[in-house]
């Protein structure tokens, strides 16, 4: 048998729970049923009238040996019972008929003369659930790594059953962010615009150091002590859609961390990607799509691991992909969600990865998922988006991608003051002139930056001019705008020497912690604010100033349904400025990045296949009317933004 790399450590008790899957595990509920007769059921509960076909995954000593049946009432049975490699484990198929009727049935195991029994919830499913909508062109997406938002509640910082603790003053450790502080700071969000949050994982994290981003799961079914509970993230989803805001699910079916419990025991040994020395990913993804690709490169890109301390899952082994499955369903009913990003996604073995989306959208139809597809191959990246005619005939049912050749081009245009043939702004117009090349371009997530590049801030140079111009594009331009945290306030790497390293890009959001020296949830904070994340003098007032902008943009882009729905015209220039008109019958709205060090006169005329006839336009940064004409000027380093009606 191969050999697994990586020391596991114990299994923590959050991981016992009861089927009602936001309180303690209770041993003396149920007559006879014991930790450790059953140690874990999952899925923690199911529903009536689910598409989706319920299997559990039951782990216990020797619970191979064990009858299975279900008592409790009519319309709910076991239909098949599969036995794993490892005697501690069965899967069980359940029947759940159309008229079953909900409540709290009974899994029974009979071992010769020994039966015990465990509780497991059936609920009525809430109505509606399957025409759940989610994120959209006309939403924008607020991006927050929980552990650096805010410290809603000190007491979980560090916690008994939990590795690591609690160390802010380090780049790579836990500063205590959590469910609480997310909750705490929701009108700030919706303030600035925002109809969507994403999270980086919530999900139980175990890893000895490095554990605030929460990648490496140690338990799919609960949250981390150290940001709360299954129960208070529940909250979260509820408290935030009452304030027209949706949360997204960051998950990781490619990956788990060496410390998930399974790890000590998998039901197969095929349940992970195992070799015989540690051998890590190629992240050659072209092997998914190139012809002349040799199989040996393909098995190591999807089979190799991410990182030592991150184990490759194995979703061509059908419990597996059925685990997960389930898995992102469970969390969605359970808690609530309005979408999906799937960390990694071109990591995964691609066909039961796509499986595992239409799965989802067949039990959701209007779920939105977002894949990270993290290539600068416009080809490449097209491959991922569902839908699209591959040569190959492979359908991904992913709906939507990440634009990471648009995150480039925008980034590097920004940074060039006297750029050469085919630099500045015209990159932006390169990338966008392959838009042939995609399904869906609704179905496309723009960003200028998140958790894991280097800040916008830093791109710019720390120019809160050229920033406002990254934040014009994304609210403008198609797809659906996403937004890192502080990226609205410029943050920058607290790193002076690394501006990608993660640990100084991922800066605390000041104001989220008891005792911090100012504010930048409150105007008062913004207005106040002499020094940015990196500790440098920065104008009083400019955060004030930079919130305010891009609050603006993305308030008045809520109800702009051009903008979400348009098409795009762009012309070419080469003069470091890009001009460019969404339109519909009904509406038109102009927008003119002058990204040079110059001021620059629009030509108007130029534009006079769609610029004709148009008047009476409303400049949408300053509310006042705009009229627009070869002799308006655009000065250096800003942008013009103007609708008219047609």
């Amino acid at each position: 048998m191969k050999r697994i790399f990586a020391l596991m450590a114990a299994v923590c008790l959050i991981s016992q729970v009861s089927p009602a899957a936001d309180k303690p595990f209770n041993p003396k509920k149920v007559k006879d049923a014991t930790a450790e007769q059953v140690t874990r059921v999952e899925p923690l509960s199911w529903w009536t009238g689910m598409k989706t076909p319920l299997q559990l995954m039951v782990q216990g000593q020797d619970i191979s040996a064990a009858d299975v049946s279900i008592e409790g009432g009519d319309g709910v049975s076991v239909a098949a019972v599969h036995k794993a490699e490892s005697p501690n484990y069965v899967f069980v198929d359940v029947a759940i008929a159309d008229d079953a009727v909900p409540g709290t049935y009974y899994i029974v195991f009979r071992n010769g003369k020994k039966t015990f029994k465990y509780p497991y919830e059936i609920a009525a499913r809430e109505e509606g659930s399957a025409e759940r909508k989610s994120f959209t062109t006309a939403d924008m997406i607020y991006l927050i790594m929980p552990d650096r938002f805010a410290n809603g509640d000190a007491s979980n910082d560090s916690v008994d059953c939990m590795d690591e603790k609690a160390a802010r003053g380090e780049a790579f450790g836990r500063h205590g962010g959590d469910i609480q502080g997310v909750i705490d700071h929701l009108d700030y969000i919706s303030d600035l615009g925002a109809t969507y949050i994403w999270t980086t994982p919530f999900l139980a994290d175990n890893a000895p150091q490095g554990s605030y981003h929460g990648y490496a799961a140690s338990d799919y079914y609960h949250i981390d002590p150290r940001f709360g509970d299954n129960a208070l993230y529940k909250s979260l989803v509820e408290q935030a859609n009452a304030k027209g805001i949706g949360i997204i699910m960051d998950i990781v079916p490619n990956h788990c961390g060496t410390e998930h419990w399974w790890m000590e025991d998998l039901p197969f040994q095929d349940w992970i990607h195992q070799f015989d020395t540690y051998t890590g990913t190629n992240v050659a993804f072209s092997t998914n799509m190139d012809p002349n690709a040799s199989k040996k490169d393909l098995y190591i890109q999807e089979s190799g691991w991410f990182v030592p301390s991150m184990v490759d899952m194995n979703l061509d082994n059908p419990y597996v992909l059925k685990y997960f499955i389930q898995w992102g369903i469970w969390w969605i009913e359970y808690a609530g969600l309005d979408g999906f990003r799937v960390d990694t996604y071109p990591y995964n073995e691609k066909e039961p990865a796509a499986q595992w989306c239409e799965a989802i959208i067949n039990e959701y139809p209007d779920f939105n998922i977002v894949g990270e597809c993290w290539t600068s191959s416009i080809p490449q990246l097209a491959y991922w988006q569902g839908g699209n005619a591959n040569k190959d005939g492979f359908d991904s049912h992913l709906p939507s991608i990440m634009d990471f050749p648009l995150h480039d081009a925008m980034r590097a245009g920004l940074a060039e003051d006297n750029p050469g043939w085919g630099q500045g702004m015209t990159r932006v117009y390169d990338i966008l002139s392959h838009d042939f090349v995609y399904h869906d371009l609704s179905k496309m997530l723009i960003f200028p930056g998140n958790h894991d590049t280097a800040r916008i801030g830093d791109a710019v140079g720390k120019n809160p001019n050229r920033l406002k111009l990254a934040m014009v594009m994304m609210a403008t331009m198609r797809g659906i705008p996403q937004i890192f945290a502080g990226d609205e306030l410029m943050f920058v790497s607290n790193n002076l020497r690394d501006m990608n390293d993660h640990g100084g890009l991922r800066v605390d959001f000041p104001g989220g912690w008891e005792g911090d020296a100012i504010d930048l949830f409150t105007a008062e904070g913004r207005e106040a604010q002499t020094h940015n994340t990196d500790g440098l003098e920065v104008p009083k007032g400019q955060a004030a100033d930079l919130y305010n902008y891009v609050s603006r943009l993305f308030q008045w882009r809520k109800t702009k349904d051009v903008i979400h729905d348009g098409k795009t015209l762009h012309f070419m220039t080469r003069d470091n400025t890009y001009g460019y008109f969404r339109y519909d019958d009904d509406d038109v709205v102009f927008v003119y990045i002058n990204n040079s060090n110059e001021p620059k006169n629009v030509p108007w005329t130029y534009y006079s296949e769609i610029s004709e006839g148009l008047k009476g336009g409303t400049d949408v940064l300053t509310g006042q009317p705009c009229e627009v004409s070869d002799a308006t000027v655009v000065a250096p380093q800003t942008a013009l933004v103007v609708e008219f009606n047609r």
